[in-house]
């Protein structure tokens, strides 16, 4: 009798796994941001394989299907809206969406650090392997004084970052993970 109970509750409890699982998948993915390149191909329809740069807003032009909004969307996404619209002009479109560069998600370093520039992030990056890449900080820097600058949705932020605390190993969970098109302040 209890096996069928664990069993039972299993059975129930396994629908709301599998979502919360998809949800999480969803959300690690990488978000595509302007200025990546992408690659896309309709198979079997040599003339919609394109290689394409996101615009500045964000967006991308496609034959038949029109201009799409596609900042901050998975591949997934993508690739299922863009089948989604060529369905209306193909049957069955089989949608094929890559990203060929990342080149949209950057980083901006400036103030006291030996190699001021922007950076592309290959890899999820923290504040403290962001610096390590601008040749680390300059003896003028103020080590607690540094600034990660970010555009959300409620407008600009200000996060404080405290090298030195990070420096001696205290306060770990200060060492931001960077969002594309931050900008870190080293005063």
């Amino acid at each position: 009798m209890p096996l069928q109970i664990v069993r039972q509750a299993f059975l129930m409890l396994l629908p709301l796994m599998l979502t919360s699982t998809a949800h999480a998948v969803e959300r690690d993915q990488y978000k595509i941001n302007p200025g990546d390149i992408l690659e896309i191909s309709v198979w079997g329809e040599e003339k919609l394989n394109k290689e394409l740069r996101v615009l500045p807003d964000g967006s991308i032009s496609f034959p038949l299907a029109g201009t799409l909004a596609i900042a901050g969307k998975s591949i997934n996404a993508v690739q299922k809206e863009l089948t989604q619209r060529l369905t209306q002009n193909l049957n069955e479109p089989e949608v094929n969406v890559a990203v060929k560069a990342v080149e949209g998600n950057m980083v901006y370093v400036i103030g006291q650090v030996n190699k001021p520039g922007n950076f592309i992030m290959y890899q999820p990056m923290d504040v403290m392997q962001i610096l390590s890449l601008a040749g680390g900080l300059t003896t003028f820097a103020k080590t607690n004084d540094i600034l990660v600058l970010r555009r959300s949705d409620k407008g600009p932020i200000a996060i404080r970052f405290k090298y030195g605390e990070l420096e001696d190993g205290d306060n770990l969970d200060g060492n931001h993970r960077l969002q594309s098109g931050d900008v870190v302040v080293v005063p």
